[in-house]
């Protein structure tokens, strides 16, 4: 199988260590002084597992528009003065009294801000995907690796924190479904909503609008099916070696320049294929599955759905999961947990891994061609913005 520790190590190596400090000094007991980057759907979701479920004290939020900040200071009572609005606003509030941030904002936005978290020594929880491209997956694979050990980095992936999901994992790689042959991942699912505002300039509302955007959300199969691409890497103990697909815009067509499917035939290690596709406009179905077919049996797995074995050595699993909700709080007790206990975690390496598996099937549909994994990195590929507002 192709060596994760290859990867890793050839990614971080020359990297200067610093060795930020944990700003949270507080008693075991004390509420955590959570900051959170992005006060759109997500952040304000987010915001509201923190308060619900662990002993965090909410204490501001950073964005680009006022109407964001006003909602989330109104639904999750962050006060006034803690309200930093701009696209810079996030250095502001890492200069003010936190102990650790969310980081909820675009991803195209995330290296930079992750680099500026761990320099002010604060924990971070980062929503996924963690970087667009690979130049982006690199620096905060770098962030990840200066972080060990000194403060807690949590990517928010939810499959892999799930029980069931972990089980099935487990089986898997014990050898229960005999040796892999092939899989199916696939993410198909409606669209996502526009979020323009009336009279706001088009540079705006291409921020409001990010996940439309090829450069601000690194494309469907970045953003949003990094989920499923995920669950695959995982159950087969590596990444693909090479990739060929295509895809394109044809059933949502209104907004940004995002495409709303891929078709991707994933080559792993052991000569083992996936077929992977996925789709943004899918009316009447949703479904978000990873199967992997061995020797032995089947693994058949939906996120927030069933989970299951089939063939020689059957597991019935669960006929659902609450994968959303259930990892992501699952998620944020373990970061706070871990801030407490002073036992950080940082999940950061298998996470750009999935996340650069993402951007090779982005950049096989892209070319039309086979690209491998080798020729991805060499690449060091950098998307710009050139946002202006």
């Amino acid at each position: 199988m192709t060596g994760r520790r290859t990867f890793l190590g050839s990614a971080a190596s020359g990297l200067l260590i610093l060795k930020p400090e944990t700003v949270f000094g507080s008693q075991a007991n004390s509420a955590i002084e959570l900051g959170i980057i992005g006060a759109g759907g997500r952040g304000i979701w987010i915001g509201g597992l923190f308060k619900e479920h662990t002993l965090t004290h909410l204490a501001a939020y950073a964005d680009p528009f006022q109407d964001r900040l006003d909602l989330a200071s109104q639904k999750l009572g962050v006060e006034s003065s803690r309200l930093y609005k701009g696209i810079n606003g996030y250095q502001e509030l890492l200069a003010s009294k936190v102990d650790a941030v969310a980081i909820e904002s675009p991803a195209y936005f995330h290296p930079e801000q992750v680099s500026a978290a761990l320099a002010a020594g604060k924990h971070i929880y980062l929503a996924k995907p963690l970087a667009v491209d690979v130049a982006g997956c690199k620096s905060i694979l770098a962030s990840g690796d200066k972080a060990k050990g000194k403060i807690s980095f949590l990517a928010d992936f939810q499959s892999r924190v799930r029980p069931m999901f972990q089980e099935a994992a487990r089986r898997v790689h014990a050898g229960d479904i005999g040796t892999p042959v092939i899989g199916q991942v696939f993410y198909h699912t409606g669209r996502l909503q526009r979020k323009d505002k009336p009279g706001a300039s088009e540079a705006e509302n291409r921020l409001r609008n990010w996940s439309f955007d090829k450069t601000l959300s690194g494309d469907i199969i970045v953003e949003q099916n990094i989920h499923v691409i995920d669950m695959g890497n995982w159950f087969l103990q590596g990444h693909p070696v090479s990739a060929i697909g295509t895809g394109g815009r044809k059933g949502r067509i209104d907004v940004g320049d995002a495409w709303d499917h891929f078709i991707v035939t994933f080559d792993y290690p052991n000569g083992v294929k996936v077929a992977f596709s996925s789709g943004q406009f899918t009316k009447g179905y949703n479904i978000l599955c990873a199967r992997i077919y061995g020797t032995g049996g089947t693994l058949d797995s939906h996120y927030g759905g069933y989970i299951r074995i089939t063939g020689d050595k059957p597991w019935p699993g669960t006929e659902k999961d609450d994968t959303f909700v259930g990892g992501a709080v699952t998620n944020v007790k373990s970061f706070t947990d871990s801030i407490r206990t002073g036992q950080y975690v940082n999940n950061i390496p298998e996470s750009i891994e999935s996340n650069l598996t993402a951007i090779l099937g982005r950049m096989a549909a892209y070319q039309q061609k086979t690209v491998t994994w080798d020729e991805m990195m060499r690449s060091n590929e950098k998307l710009e913005a050139n946002l202006k507002l």
